[in-house]
C-alpha cells in the first residue's frame, strides 16, 4: 500500500512539473526538453509498474544508470518539490486572492521572473544526471572496515572469533554484475570464523533471488554461515521468498537458533524476524529469547538496529537497515542520527554490544559520508 501511494505521488508530480514547466518556458526547445524528460520518467515508473505484475522485466531490461536517474529524480527532487509547491501555494493563497481583484496589466514579452522561474525549472533534471553520474562511480565499490569488539563475557574458547558481517546487500536494480563476485572474494579473503547475513538480500524482486543463491553459495565460513531477513526481502513476495531461501541453502533463521561448537565452547545464534512496530518487536524478541540455551555464548542477528534495546543480556547483536545513514554531512550529522537511535559503528550498553554496518550494497545510487562496507569483527576478551 505505501508502495502505490509513493508510486502515486511521484506520477502526479511528474505531470504537475511537466505542466508547469511547459507553461512558464517561452522557447520550444525549452517545452520539448520538458516533456520528453517528463515523458520519460513517467515511462520508466510504467516499467516498474509493469515489472512487479510481471508483464514487463524491468529490473533487468533497463541499465543500472537508468535507475539511479529515476531514483534520485524521484525521490530527491520531485517528492521535495512536491512539498515545495504544496507550502508554497498555501503561503501565497491570500495574496493570489487578493489580486484577482485588480485589473491586469496589458504586457509583452517574457517578464523576469518567468525567464528565472523557466530557467530554475531546468536545475533539477541537470541535478539528477549529476547524482547518477556519481552514482556510477560509488555503487561498485565498498570497503573492509576491521574492528575489534572486547566483550567481558566472552568465554575463553572464543578469543579471537572472526565474523564476517554482511548486511544490506540489496541485489537487483542496483548491486548486481562484478560487484557481487567481488563481495564473495573479499568475505572469502578474510578467512573468517562466521559470516553472518542480516537481511535486505533482495531490494525489491524475487528476480534477484537465483543471483543471492550463487552469492551466498560462493561463501566460505570456517565454522558458520548463518542469516536473518530485512524488510525488503518480504516486499515482493514472503513466501515464495522463504521457499527460495530454503531452496538456496541460505540458513535463514525466523525467530529461530542455531549451534555450532567451536574449540569445545558452543556458539548459539539467534535470529529475529522483521516486524513492524515496537510492540510486535517486543514480543519477537521475547519469544526468541525464550530459546536460549544457557550453556551456549549468544550472538543475536536482527535487521533493525533498534532491537538491541530489547536484547537483555544478549552480548553481541548484528544489524544494519541504516545505511549508515546514506546521506550524511559526516559521521555524526545527516540522516543517519535523524531516523535512527544506532546508525553505523559499535555501541556499547553495560556489557552488551552491538554493532551496526552501513551495508554492503544500495538500494538508492548516492551516498555521502557513509560509504559501503562488509564488517570485519575481531572478538576479544574485556575486563568486566
Amino acid at each position: 500500500m505505501i508502495f502505490y501511494f509513493i508510486l502515486g505521488t511521484v506520477i502526479l508530480g511528474d505531470a504537475l512539473w511537466i505542466a508547469l514547466t511547459v507553461r512558464r518556458s517561452r522557447k520550444a526547445w525549452q517545452k520539448v526538453t520538458a516533456v520528453m524528460w517528463g515523458t520519460l520518467q513517467l515511462g520508466a515508473v510504467a516499467g516498474m509498474l509493469l515489472a512487479r505484475s510481471d508483464v514487463a522485466d524491468f529490473y533487468n531490461a533497463a541499465p543500472r544508470w537508468v535507475h539511479s536517474i529515476v531514483l534520485i529524480w524521484h525521490l530527491l527532487c520531485v517528492l521535495p518539490w512536491l512539498l515545495w509547491q504544496l507550502l508554497r501555494g498555501l503561503c501565497a493563497l491570500p495574496l493570489k486572492l487578493a489580486r484577482t481583484a485588480l485589473p491586469k496589466p496589458d504586457r509583452d514579452g517574457v517578464t523576469r521572473r518567468e525567464f528565472l522561474g523557466a530557467s530554475a525549472a531546468f536545475i533539477p533534471p541537470a541535478f539528477t544526471i549529476g547524482g547518477a553520474t556519481i552514482g556510477e562511480f560509488q555503487l561498485d565499490d565498498f570497503r573492509i572496515r576491521k574492528t575489534t569488539v572486547p566483550i567481558a563475557s566472552l568465554p575463553p574458547a572464543l578469543e579471537g572469533l572472526t565474523i564476517a558481517h554482511i548486511t544490506d546487500l540489496h541485489a537487483g536494480r542496483l548491486t548486481r554484475g562484478k560487484v557481487m563476485e567481488r563481495i564473495v572474494a573479499e568475505t572469502n579473503g578474510l578467512n573468517p570464523d562466521v559470516i553472518a547475513l542480516t537481511g535486505d538480500l533482495i531490494n525489491d524482486s524475487l528476480s534477484a533471488m537465483p543471483a543471492v543463491v550463487d552469492l551466498v553459495g560462493g561463501l566460505r565460513a570456517k565454522e558458520l554461515l548463518v542469516s536473518c531477513e530485512g524488510n525488503h526481502d518480504l516486499i515482493d513476495n514472503p513466501s515464495e521468498f522463504y521457499r527460495q531461501a530454503e531452496k538456496g541453502g541460505l540458513n535463514l533463521l525466523r525467530n529461530e537458533t542455531t549451534s555450532v561448537r567451536i574449540r569445545d565452547q558452543l556458539l548459539q545464534v539467534l535470529g529475529l524476524p522483521w516486524t513492524r512496530g515496537a510492540g510486535r518487536m517486543a514480543d519477537s524478541v521475547r519469544e526468541l529469547l525464550a530459546k536460549r540455551d544457557p550453556a551456549a555464548w549468544q550472538l543475536m542477528l536482527a535487521h533493525h538496529p533498534h532491537a538491541w534495546d530489547l536484547m537483555e543480556d544478549v552480548p553481541l547483536t548484528l544489524s544494519g537497515h541504516s545505511h549508515g545513514g546514506q546521506l550524511m554531512l559526516n559521521e555524526a550529522l545527516g540522516a543517519g542520527p535523524m531516523v535512527f537511535r544506532y546508525w553505523s559503528g559499535i555501541y556499547r550498553k553495560e556489557q552488551r554490544a552491538l554493532a551496526v554496518s552501513n551495508g554492503v550494497g544500495n538500494w538508492f545510487p548516492v551516498r555521502t559520508a557513509a560509504p559501503a562496507e562488509i564488517l570485519h569483527i575481531t572478538l576479544t576478551r574485556a575486563n568486566s
